[in-house]
């Protein structure tokens, strides 16, 4: 007697359109020269996306996921400590996930070279940092409160403070990005890109002031959970859907 060995279940992923922002946001009006044209075509994952590299704990530094420590002198503005878990759509932790985040420094300025902002650069700060989750899907960054900033997508314009994640599950093809933002920021009634994501969902895409974790006399706290799918899962960007450089 023969038995047929089990097939391998390769996952896919479908848009949630209850929390994922319209392709095309007029508002944030750079989704208007590169949003797809045409009905997007759901691809099954081949096996070779769903595996390797291997994005383990060998490949990160020791202090990478600390902004603050990564030069001779300190970065200028607030300290915080970013913290938080990955979680599936049941609640489980994720673990073993590449978290990586860039940011503008304190005075709103990413280090780049397309950044037209006359705010200073700050030599001890580069605003990029990674990590890898623990067995209970936590991760935490150490670095600097970052600055709004100006953007000419419409008159007056200016970007809520924000961080931007990066997630990695165990290939480079399983890659989502989202940002972080700041409780009760005065910017969020004019930005087009936190507004494009429907409005139930737009608390997940904001932080939580942590006083339990901050740290006497040193630095601040916020805590972000990131949920990757099911009814408060954190909303993601389309690949390349960013106003940053």
């Amino acid at each position: 007697m023969t038995t047929t060995p089990p097939r391998l279940a390769l996952p896919s992923y479908r848009r949630d359109h209850d929390s994922h922002p319209p392709l095309d946001s007029p508002e944030y009006r750079s989704t208007s020269l590169r949003h797809p044209k045409q009905p997007l075509v759901l691809l099954p994952h081949l096996l070779t996306e769903v595996t390797g590299p291997v994005l383990g704990p060998g490949r990160i530094g020791e202090l990478d996921h600390d902004l603050t420590r990564q030069h001779d002198g300190e970065p200028i503005g607030q300290r915080i400590v970013v913290h938080g878990r990955v979680l599936d759509g049941d609640g489980r932790p994720v673990p073993d996930s590449l978290v990586e985040i860039w940011q503008a420094n304190a005075a709103g300025r990413y280090r780049h070279t397309g950044d037209r902002w006359p705010a200073p650069l700050d030599p001890n700060f580069d605003g990029v940092g990674r990590t890898v989750t623990d067995s209970r899907g936590r991760y935490e960054f150490v670095t600097v409160k970052p600055g709004a900033y100006p953007w000419r997508n419409h008159d007056n314009a200016w970007r809520p403070a924000h961080i931007h994640f990066s997630l990695f599950g165990r290939a480079f093809t399983q890659r989502l990005v989202t940002q972080m933002y700041f409780p009760d920021d005065p910017l969020f009634f004019q930005d087009p890109i936190y507004n494009s994501v429907p409005e139930a969902a737009r608390p997940r895409m904001v932080s939580r002031f942590d006083l339990a974790r901050t740290r006497p006399e040193w630095a601040l706290a916020f805590e972000f959970d990131i949920v990757l799918r099911g009814s408060a899962a954190t909303p993601f960007e389309e690949e390349d859907e960013d106003d940053e450089h």
